[in-house]
């Protein structure tokens, strides 16, 4: 069993091991060879650390915890997610910044959950509208298509000196995300 919770700073260190392991499984042959060796999952945690304190601009950070002993909530951190109003304007009122899963855990609701907490936090925080940015080449983009995002925008950005593209998906209005990440029995 997952359960997703709003992430604790004690969560930060699992957070930023899990942004470094899904970088290098996923964006291997996409992202060059060294700058994905050297991703340091220490400098990303002290980055989560200062993320999961920060509220300002809605934002907020959520977990994915596969079921410990002591309840639900209590297991190991599989998953995460980040986002807040839109870092740019123009496109979306909120952003999801962050989507990582480890990659036993995906395919088993968790990325859809995770998703629908995103949603449901920044429509709380008034966002009218929902987006994310995925790498182009990113082979799990498939997952924002079945939820129902619209390709709206291509922007290059630069990563480890190389230019990268990236495409825009975009929920508008936030509800059609709701949506599409509500649990089975309420659709």
């Amino acid at each position: 069993m997952i359960s997703i919770r709003r992430a604790r700073p004690a969560d930060a260190q699992a957070i930023g091991d899990i942004h470094a392991t899904v970088w290098r499984t996923t964006y291997a042959g996409i992202l060059p060879d060294d700058y994905l060796a050297g991703l340091s999952a220490q400098r990303l945690s002290g980055f989560y650390q200062r993320a999961v304190s920060d509220r300002q601009d809605g934002h907020a950070v959520f977990v994915a915890v596969a079921g410990g002993t002591d309840g639900p909530g209590c297991g190991p951190v599989v998953g995460f997610a980040s986002g807040g109003r839109a870092r740019r304007a123009g496109i979306a009122d909120g952003e999801v910044e962050t989507l990582y899963l480890l990659e036993d855990w995906r395919e088993r609701g968790a990325g859809r959950r995770l998703m629908r907490a995103m949603g449901a936090h920044l429509r709380a925080v008034g966002c009218r509208s929902a987006m994310v940015w995925v790498l182009a080449d990113n082979p799990t983009r498939w997952f924002y298509r079945h939820l129902g995002g619209r390709e709206v925008a291509r922007d290059e950005i630069r990563v480890g000196g190389q230019p990268v593209g990236q495409t825009a998906f975009v929920w508008d209005p936030i509800e059609a995300l709701l949506a599409a990440t509500a649990p089975a029995q309420d659709r």
